[in-house]
């Protein structure tokens, strides 16, 4: 049998979309909360998940030897990954290798200032 007039919407298409719209904000509201949360709580986050720490017992004289190594280490394989490179990439790590060696170079004199102010305290004493 033929109908004149075709059937009327469902009631309930209307709510369920606005259902799955207001789910759909509240999922972004808490993903972003969650990633950006606010600045206030950006430092109690950091420290929590912090993969490395430093003992805080090590003195002054081993934290800065540990840096001047560490970076003679970057220095060495932005150098050597240089030799393997060419064009700007190679420019890029010639670049991190001096810039490792400067800062290398400013650890060294603050470990070579550390030891010559002990040196001086202990002729002090």
């Amino acid at each position: 049998m033929f109908k004149a007039t075709p059937n009327p919407p469902e009631s309930g298409t209307d709510s369920q979309a606005s259902l799955d719209a207001e789910k759909m904000k509240e999922a972004a509201d808490r993903a972003f909360s969650h990633y950006f949360p606010p600045l206030h709580e950006k430092p109690a986050k950091r420290r929590k998940s912090q993969l490395f720490t430093v003992s805080p017992d090590i003195d002054t004289e081993a934290l800065l030897a540990n840096a001047s190594e560490d970076l003679l280490s970057i220095s060495a394989i932005a150098a050597d990954l240089a030799d393997d490179v060419e064009g700007s990439r190679r420019s890029v790590a010639l670049a991190l290798s001096r810039l490792a060696d400067g800062v290398q170079l400013l650890v060294e004199r603050v470990l070579d200032h550390h030891e010559s102010l002990q040196m001086k305290a202990q002729a002090g004493v």
